[in-house]
């Protein structure tokens, strides 16, 4: 079990670290913990995540609990059972993007609370490692039920359709088939790897990486499609193509989806502290409220509960929203680029275009031994512009800024980087990048 309790859930390769045993076990502590009495369990389609999804539920009904299997889910589908149902947390069976061989689980309490490492995750942990588990009473009730339906229509209360719009629909082979029901009859979809396959028989299932979306590009630029989508592996995640099949940036349709937001609702706004100055840009100037907010969808879940938020994007593809219990939904992310494209007399591409104003240097990662020395160092070399320390080091100049955090789970430094041209970008990348390298024999990885 050494190592599979993360900072933000729990994950391990099955079989070896992550076992039915285990999963048991993760089932009497999770009740033990939340002293509930009603869970919902999802899962999602990975050959080992049905005996993984048995045995926590055997766990939860060994110590008392019901519980609400939903079956096979997206992890959107499972947070809006949690709120729906009214049940008093929930357990998706998923390692999301990782490969085949890996699994896990996310964890809510009411209302699709997150619990992460410092609020439950670590709790657990020691509950499992001294079999800490309350007394047992009499055994829980388990009970199954089709949570879709539902979803779909919550999800559905948000389109505004003007005119048809087709959209090609990257599934890759995973919980995306079930995520994209939701368009059943109120878009044209035209779908990519549809077929549940756990072992990930065409590619990755991780949008964040241009590599795994060359088939859906070839799908667009071979048809006539208003733009595309690729879903991640539990469907919590979404990138987006436009009409030529070229990716759009996530902080971009970060932006676009607070615009059609904002057109209804005033509010506020939460936007990743990676995100284009653009992205704050289009809230302001649509009467909403920006806010940055730091790394991690437990933080953004929190800072979006106690501000109240309307709406929330990460630059990794999660977009939250308040009408799904301030949690992600990949499906109503869609809906809204669908409603802006039916307006429009202009193909996404070019309302898109107005938004590329600035420069970046995408996610840049450094293995340093010090990360420490590293944002210390930057603090000092920088500290003539405005810093706010939100999440590692952020610097800001009237033409330019950067980020610079440590990963919590490797030895990485990550750097973003923005400028109002393309020159500057470049020069102010290899300067912070130089700085951030200065140790002659630190190991440097760059990924872009």
């Amino acid at each position: 079990m050494a190592g599979i309790f993360k900072a933000y859930d729990i994950r391990g390769i099955y079989g070896q670290s992550l076992t039915e045993d285990t999963a048991f076990k993760i089932g009497r502590a999770v009740a033990t913990f939340l002293k509930c009495q009603t869970m919902v369990v999802g899962r999602d389609m990975r050959p080992h995540s049905g005996p993984l999804s048995q045995a926590l539920i055997d766990g939860l009904l060994f110590q008392g609990v019901d519980v609400i299997d939903l079956g096979l889910c997206s992890t959107p589908m499972c947070y809006f059972a949690t709120g729906r149902l009214e049940a008093h947390g929930s357990v998706m069976i998923t390692a999301s993007h990782n490969p085949a061989e890996w699994n896990g689980m996310k964890l809510t309490r009411e209302q699709a609370i997150p619990i992460s490492g410092a609020t439950g995750i670590q709790d657990i942990e020691q509950i499992v490692n001294q079999s800490a588990f309350a007394p047992t009473r009499s055994r829980g009730h388990l009970s199954t039920y089709d949570i879709l339906p539902e979803y779909a229509a919550h999800v559905r209360r948000l389109a505004r359709l003007q005119k048809p719009i087709h959209v090609a629909a990257d599934m890759a082979n995973a919980m995306g088939v079930y995520e994209a029901r939701v368009f059943e009859g109120l878009l044209k979809v035209t779908p990519l790897f549809d077929t549940l396959d756990g072992t990930f028989p065409n590619h990755e299932a991780n949008p964040l990486k241009p590599e795994t979306l060359r088939w859906l590009q070839a799908t667009i630029r071979q048809g006539s499609f208003d733009f595309g989508v690729a879903f991640d592996g539990d469907a919590d995640r979404v990138g987006f193509l436009d009409e030529c099949g070229e990716i759009i940036p996530m902080d971009l349709i970060t932006a676009l989806i607070a615009r059609e937001l904002l057109t209804g609702t005033k509010g506020t706004v939460l936007y990743d502290l990676r995100s284009s100055w653009v992205v704050r840009e289009v809230i302001e100037a649509h009467g909403g409220t920006p806010l940055m907010c730091r790394v991690g969808h437990a933080f953004i879940k929190q800072q979006m509960r106690d501000t109240n938020a309307l709406f929330a994007g990460e630059l990794s593809g999660h977009y939250y929203f308040r009408d799904n219990f301030f949690t992600e939904s990949s499906a109503m992310a869609t809906i809204c680029v669908a409603n802006i494209v039916s307006r429009a007399d202009r193909p996404l591409s070019q309302l898109v275009a107005p938004l590329r104003k600035y420069f970046a240097s995408g996610e840049i990662n450094s293995k340093v031994r010090d990360q420490a020395a590293v944002l210390a160092r930057l603090k000092e070399k920088y500290r003539n512009g405005k810093i706010a320390t939100l999440d590692g080091v952020t610097v800001e100049y009237p033409d330019w800024w950067f980020n610079v955090r440590g990963s919590n789970t490797e030895p990485l430094i990550r750097l973003n980087l923005e400028a109002r041209t393309r020159g500057l970008m470049e020069q102010k990348r290899d300067e912070v990048l130089a700085e951030i390298r200065r140790d002659a024999d630190d190991q440097q990885v760059v990924t872009e």
